[in-house]
This record gives structure tokens, C-alpha cells and sequence, in this order.
């Protein structure tokens, strides 16, 4: 008699990893940032124009993560808006705040310029990906590219 093949999932190395951080962690969410299965797979982007709200919500010189849409507004000069993947380039975790004018990533480490997205400092090996960003009645909306 042969015997029948196993029947359970495997886990992909991305899924261990966070489990781990998870157990890790003991409940907090830093650590397991980005760590959710749309990280894993895919773009993640949201599909034609977001309507983010009002604009005056970017302050200038700064910006503003729209966590759940996974984008990320800066201001870098008074009515001059761009918009970003808020997926870090290294390893897919969300970023989290804009400070010191530069998008930052909690997981390890990378900040991103807030003109043009750009890697200054790493280990993110690429900018986070632009999007198209317009004031319209004075609300944001991004069309992810």
C-alpha cells in the first residue's frame, strides 16, 4: 500500500518570518508591519483615482501616510503635492510617517525623499514608485500608475 500524500499548506518563508516577528513581538504592531498577505503578492496598489480627502491635511514640508490605501503624500513647497507607493521598496513594509522631510519606513530603517521619492538611506534599493496627484475642490486624488 502506498501511502497518501500530505494534505497541509506549505508556509512561505515571508509567512514564517512574520509569524515569528509576531511571536516576538508579543502583540506589537512595529515589528509586523507590512507583514499582511498583500505585501507578499502584487502591486497592492488601489485601481484609478483615490480620493484622499482634503488637501490641507499635507502639511508643508512634510506629508501624510493614507495607510489603508497604501499611499503616501508629501508636500515639499507650499502646493506642490506628490504621491508615492507607501510600499518600501526593500521588503514591502508600509511606511509609516514623514519627518525630518523624509517618508520613513518602521522595519528597517529606509527613508525616502519627499520631493521625488528617492532612496536616502537604505536598505531600500530603489524609490518608492510615483503616482499622479491632483487638487480638485480642494481634494486630494491619486491615480496610482
Amino acid at each position: 500500500m502506498s501511502e497518501a500524500p500530505e494534505s497541509s499548506p506549505t508556509a512561505s518563508r515571508r509567512t514564517l518570518l512574520c509569524g515569528a516577528a509576531a511571536v516576538l513581538a508579543a502583540g506589537g504592531t512595529v515589528a509586523v508591519t507590512g507583514c499582511g498577505s498583500s505585501a507578499s503578492g502584487g502591486s497592492g496598489a488601489p485601481k484609478g483615482p483615490v480620493d484622499l480627502g482634503p488637501a490641507s491635511a499635507v502639511p508643508e514640508g512634510g506629508g501624510k501616510v493614507f495607510r489603508e490605501q497604501k499611499i503616501v503624500v508629501t508636500q515639499p513647497a507650499a502646493g506642490q503635492y506628490k504621491a508615492f507607493s507607501a510600499k518600501c521598496t526593500h521588503a514591502g513594509c508600509i511606511v509609516d510617517q514623514v519627518k525630518n522631510a523624509q517618508i520613513q519606513c518602521p522595519c528597517h530603517g529606509s527613508r525616502f525623499a519627499i520631493a521625488d521619492g528617492a532612496v536616502q538611506d537604505g536598505p531600500a534599493p530603489s524609490p518608492l514608485p510615483a503616482y499622479a496627484v491632483t487638487v480638485e475642490g480642494g481634494n486630494l486624488k491619486v491615480t496610482p500608475s
